[in-house]
């Protein structure tokens, strides 16, 4: 359910007699209800990249590139608890320093070490050393609900439920999707509605062909829970999504998971636990265990037999 980071991998080309372009840069407090309309709001208004720091107290950062004019500031009084608390200008050469400040290595659950691709922090012996590109797409690991999703994952490799077909819905990047294969999960299908996943899952298997050792982590795809390579019944599902289009895709998720099969969902505000629980049951899932980190909630439900 990341907010995804948009930052361009490399500083931007500008014509002859613009090498020295100034930059401005927002540092913001976002409550994290605020956080996804903010971030459409920026993008509307010419933000060229978007990122929320992993570690307390998680500030988050807007640039705007030298050729666009910034929104009136005035304009973030329609989003409750938002404040603008520095602005910063620099040049073209500061980019790329700039726009990786706040992504740095990171442990998830029990068996994952997560770094940036230009980080060479090591991992430890016992973990998985997992390697994201933040400009990717949607799920470098850093947001709550994906680090909770991945404890509920291992608790599932742990107690043998790890069993294929798993359907990941809203995939990203497919993180979910290649921590559910080094623990032990098989025959994974990934997908995701926005056309960048399509690339970017493939260029994060590319990254973590280390761990993979030639072999194939996932099938994946860009479409919806309609499309034709969605058969199931699916033992186990994957929604780490905003809790609107879970509630939204609940019939359909309920018709391809198999009896018993179990549902991980996130994405899902801690404030809004008992509408969630009440959606999946209305839905024949029976919640088994929520996670809390910060303001949001992983649930581990499992379908009715």
């Amino acid at each position: 359910m990341e907010t995804a980071p948009r930052l361009r991998p490399d500083p931007p080309c500008y014509p002859e007699g613009m090498a020295n372009a100034t930059h401005l840069r927002w540092k913001l407090e976002v409550p994290d209800p605020q956080e996804e309309g903010l971030c459409a709001w920026l993008e509307g208004a010419g933000s060229s990249a978007f990122y929320r720091e992993a570690d307390p107290p998680r500030a988050c950062y807007a640039y705007f590139p030298p050729d666009q004019a910034p929104p009136e500031a005035g304009g973030l009084a329609a989003f409750p608890g938002v404040r603008l608390l520095e602005t910063e200008t620099f040049g073209d050469e500061d980019w790329l320093a700039k726009s990786r400040e706040g992504f740095g290595a990171f442990e998830v659950g029990a068996r994952f070490h997560v770094r940036p691709l230009w980080d060479e922090t090591p991992a430890p012996a016992d973990r998985f050393d997992l390697v994201v590109n933040p400009g990717l797409a949607f799920g470098t690991g850093g947001h709550e609900t994906t680090r909770l999703c991945i404890e509920l994952l291992e608790e599932l490799a742990a107690a043998g439920r790890l069993k294929g077909p798993v359907l990941d819905i809203g995939a990203g990047t497919g993180i979910l999707s290649l921590a559910a294969f080094l623990l032990g999960g098989r025959d994974l299908t990934a997908f995701d509605n926005d056309p960048d996943c399509g690339p970017a899952m493939e260029e994060f298997i590319s990254l973590n062909a280390h761990l993979l050792k030639g072999a194939k982590p996932y099938d994946s795809f860009v479409g919806t829970l309609d499309h034709p390579r969605v058969q199931g019944p699916y033992p186990g599902l994957l929604a780490n999504i905003l809790l609107e289009t879970i509630q939204e895709l609940l019939p359909r998720m309920a018709e391809v998971a198999a009896p018993g099969g179990w549902l991980i969902a996130s994405g899902i505000l801690a404030e809004r636990t008992d509408e969630a629980l009440v959606s999946l049951v209305s839905h024949g899932f029976k919640p088994e265990k929520v996670r809390t980190e910060g303001e949001w909630i992983a649930v581990l439900a499992v379908r009715a037999s």
